[in-house]
């Protein structure tokens, strides 16, 4: 029996022990997390070459934060990885095309977390456009067609914007400082501080934030085990095959036009956002490319 004993106390301690250390309460499993993120506090970084001088104590407190606070979104942030292997094979090659680097697809990340997202301002697609900057790059934005919607348009808009951006600062991180703080407002920003360093400048809460977000997502989405999120290759949202079928001329009900492709009304306007209405009406006969998958529905 003192046999018995012994050993069912033994259990007992390494029950209680399991369930501190493994973070069955929520607690511990916070803790723990918190503790890994730390352990990981990479010794250098950089956003499009440019170096984060993580020298500077505000600087390091202010990455760190932004990689406590989205390796602590575990749901969201997953999403975000997942989509990603859907959502970067796209972006990447625009950037490319356009000479603006890989690094800005981060920026993508933090806007709208890769999705159609809609702003309180009315700010809406992946690149979070507003409707005058949209159209001021090139986009079409109406009730029947927002090209915000359209990855690869608003991708290249979102290009453009970032050269003459780049042209303005001579700064690839301030070019994504002023996607969300405005040339204007970054630029009187350093004018009055007479400064013209990021890292350097007094901002506005979220400007302040913003490139240290996308650092962060950065280096989360590049290291994911690092951080806590073991993801399987089969886990990550694949491409769908698909094809491009051109159009010069109205169409007067989508749902007719996708059961001629042999997809439903659901499906056209998954592949196709940009289409906001339940037609197509084009008296210009202007030319529009539409998605029709050919797997995977």
């Amino acid at each position: 029996m003192k046999t018995n004993k012994a050993l069912l106390s033994t259990i007992g301690v390494i029950l209680i022990a399991g369930i501190l250390v493994f973070g069955i309460s929520g607690y511990s499993k916070d803790k723990l997390l918190h503790e890994g993120t730390a352990m990981y506090f990479p010794t250098t970084a950089d956003f499009a070459g440019e170096t984060t001088p993580l020298q500077i104590t505000d600087v390091k407190e202010r990455l760190d934060r932004e990689l406590l606070i989205n390796a602590n979104l575990h749901a969201t942030t997953v999403l975000i990885i997942k989509r990603a292997n859907r959502v970067f094979p796209i972006i990447e090659p625009i950037l490319q095309k356009y000479n603006v680097p890989d690094d800005f697809k981060y920026l993508a990340v933090i806007e709208s977390g890769l999705t159609n997202a809609v702003s309180a301002a009315g700010a809406k697609g992946v690149w979070q456009f507003m409707p005058d900057t949209a159209k001021e790059k090139g986009m079409e934005v109406n009730d029947i067609v927002d090209e915000r919607y359209h990855l690869e348009k608003a991708t290249e808009a979102a290009c453009k914007y970032l050269l003459s951006a780049k042209e303005k600062f001579g700064s690839w991180t301030l070019a994504a400082a002023s996607y969300n703080g405005g040339m204007t407002g970054v630029g009187k920003k350093i004018e009055e501080q007479k400064v013209s360093n990021y890292y350097d400048l007094a901002l506005t809460e979220e400007t302040s934030r913003y490139v240290f977000r996308i650092l962060a997502l950065k280096e989360i989405m590049r290291n994911p085990a690092k951080y806590g999120f073991s993801i399987f290759n089969s886990d990550l949202y694949s491409q769908i095959p698909s094809k491009k079928i051109e159009i010069d001329s109205s169409i007067n009900d989508l749902a007719d036009f996708a059961k001629t492709q042999g997809i439903n009304y659901k499906i056209l306007k998954i592949h196709n956002p940009w289409l906001r209405d339940k037609k197509l009406l084009n008296p210009t006969k202007k030319k529009y490319e539409i998605e029709i998958p050919t797997e995977g529905y």
